[in-house]
């Protein structure tokens, strides 16, 4: 299977994740370094104290990953390291760390896509409001200028954030991340806001610098069908794609929220507070973005629901990423359909749902260049004399990558 020669394969991590060292050489604590200690808000109470200890392992790390044939790797900057209160004073153990492991990817001759935020904010940034309040957003913009700074001699791909519904939805509407909130919908559609308002200032700064390199955001691509072609039910699919993903891509890539969802949030009274000034400078700095990262996992099918599910308690088990739940507003709930095949997880199986999706998004947002940031399959291991049956794995990565190649055939500006 052949792909064009400026199509990247790689990798990727969260700082959080995998490097551990949480309290070593000034790094700052985090929203995660508190709240995964919290009994009952990881499974087992696991952390990332330690993690894979990337932090003391990167050049182990990085070999293998040139053993392994990727050429790109997509780490995230944790913003405790490089400034530990989230402001203020730089740590220069934090800076020396992470021009290390540029350094050492470029040695093997691995692009390095560096994310400014993959979900750990520092802690005092959090008690203070976290992403509902406009000055972590002013702070995020601080912090970007001084990454750029630092490594964009080197680093030519970057990411603001990664994955905006996840850290917003489960920080507010689910509780199962930081800051642990449920069902405040108001904050939840007010900290998005925020991240694309710090998204499009750092787009800014970054085109000012005049580096040389690409900027774009990554979010979940959660493209949304209807379960039939009953009226009802083709309705639930649309409004799941206007808040799954135009509210998350049309702000970054049209600088104007979906007039659907905008209406709506007028009616339900969750309009964020947001200004004139911010809304123009979403506007003004749309048609600067370089590409778009898609997370994609599954597609969901969806049906009206039309249920009042405001006083629902939230869990992991209960968000709509698995079949059977309802969507946060009420308004459609997915279903696991007999005729499709599932993850152990819930998630559909599709690589089809993502090539419609694809095209989906080229026909609402024209020719813009995208990477898959994420994709791949969470499942239960088997261990056989020693190794890995990985064969549901192998095909479910075979098959996105032979709809991937079909959708640069069929002229989506996908480039890795």
């Amino acid at each position: 299977m052949k792909f064009p020669h400026d199509f990247l394969f790689g990798a990727a991590s969260a700082s959080y994740q995998v490097e551990g060292a949480w309290n070593e050489d000034g790094k700052g604590v985090t929203n995660w370094d508190e709240f995964s200690k919290i009994p009952g808000k990881t499974y087992d109470g696991t952390n990332g104290d330690i993690a894979v200890d990337h932090y003391h392992r990167y050049k182990e790390d990085v070999r293998l990953m040139a053993e392994m044939g990727l050429e790109s790797y997509r780490f995230s900057i944790s913003w405790a390291r490089i400034l530990p209160t989230g402001g203020g004073e730089v740590n220069e153990k934090g800076i020396e760390f992470y021009n290390n492991l540029i350094d050492e990817c470029l040695k093997y001759g691995i692009v390095p896509f560096a994310t400014l935020y993959h979900w750990d904010l520092p802690l005092p940034l959090e008690k203070d409001g976290g992403w509902t309040n406009k000055r972590t957003a002013e702070a995020f913009v601080k912090y970007a200028e001084i990454c750029f700074k630092a490594f964009g001699d080197r680093v030519k791909h970057w990411i603001t954030f990664n994955e905006t519904v996840m850290f917003c939805g489960l920080g507010y509407l689910k509780g199962a991340h930081p800051p642990g909130i449920q069902n405040d919908v108001p904050k939840y559609f007010q900290a998005t806001h925020y991240v694309f308002y710090a998204h499009a200032k750092t787009v800014a700064v970054y085109k000012q610098l005049k580096q040389y390199g690409e900027i774009g955001i990554t979010h979940v691509f959660l493209p949304a069908y209807s379960v039939d072609d009953q009226k009802e039910n083709i309705l639930a699919a649309n409004h799941a794609n206007e808040y799954e993903t135009y509210w998350y891509y049309d702000s970054v890539l049209k600088g104007e929220y979906p007039s659907y969802v905008v209406q709506q949030l007028k009616e339900n009274g969750w309009t964020p507070n947001w200004t004139v000034e911010e809304l123009e400078i979403i506007k003004q700095n749309a048609e600067k973005n370089d590409f778009i990262g898609l997370n994609y996992y599954q597609p969901i099918r969806v049906e009206r629901y039309d249920m009042d599910i405001k006083s629902e308690e939230h869990s992991r088990e209960n968000s709509t990423l698995a079949p059977g739940n309802p969507s946060f507003d009420g308004f459609y709930r997915t279903v696991k359909m007999d005729d499709k095949t599932y993850t152990k997880w819930g998630w559909e199986i599709s690589p089809e749902g993502f090539l419609d999706g694809l095209h989906m998004l080229k026909a609402r947002y024209g020719d813009i260049k995208m990477y898959v940031t994420e994709n791949g399959l969470g499942d239960e291991d088997p261990i056989i004399d020693g190794e890995i049956v990985d064969v549901p794995r192998i095909k479910f990565i075979e098959e996105h990558l032979k709809v991937m190649k079909r959708a640069i055939q069929e002229g989506i500006n996908l480039k890795g």
